[in-house]
């Protein structure tokens, strides 16, 4: 797959459990775990920006496209 989803990098840089960020997000902890194994279709912008905003990084943190 192409997009790589460095959530679980980002989480453990932050010290963060990923229950926390589901919580602060306001997403499920299941739909969390969906996007950090890279099976997510599709994420909400206003998704990615609440993540960044508790993780205090940007989408390029996040998400990392490879040919």
């Amino acid at each position: 797959m192409p997009i790589i989803v460095n959530l679980d990098v980002m989480l453990a840089k932050r010290k963060m459990a990923s229950k926390d960020l589901a919580e602060a997000v306001g997403i499920t902890a299941q739909n969390l775990s969906i996007l950090k194994t890279g099976r997510a279709k599709a994420i909400r912008f206003s998704t990615l920006e609440a993540i960044c905003l508790h993780l205090d990084c940007q989408p390029g943190d996040i998400l990392e496209y490879e040919p």
